[in-house]
């Protein structure tokens, strides 16, 4: 329990992942499940850097005194929030595609008329 105490941003990191995989399971609107993915993400993002952190480290730099804090959690955190972000915007694309096509957002009635044609 001790664990818990010092390390509460573990217990944040699966918070928040339960929310992003509770929104995108729960919701019918595909817009709230993109939303909900990106929530999931922010989870496991959080979830990295908080695996990378160490008490008392400094930051790489070569005037610091050891141990050191490793940037590759870091690093991996910049490329998967622009992938991220991508995988955002290209959802949201398809999103405007679908509701042209279907007029809804909301994937029970989606897979009703794709299974009706």
């Amino acid at each position: 329990m001790d664990v818990l105490a010092t390390r509460y941003y573990y217990l944040v990191t699966f918070v928040v992942l339960g929310l992003g995989a509770y929104m995108m399971i729960a919701n019918r609107n595909i817009v709230k499940k993109i939303i909900g993915m990106n929530v999931f993400q922010t989870g496991i993002f959080l979830f990295f850097i908080a695996a990378a952190y160490l008490d008392g480290a400094n930051p790489p730099v070569l005037t610091a005194e050891p141990p050191y804090v490793s940037p590759l959690p870091h690093v991996l955190i910049l490329t998967a929030i622009v992938v991220g972000v991508s995988l955002t915007a290209v959802a949201l694309g398809l999103v405007v595609r679908i509701y042209a096509e279907y007029g809804t957002l909301d994937a029970e009635l989606i897979r009703e008329v794709r299974h009706d044609e």
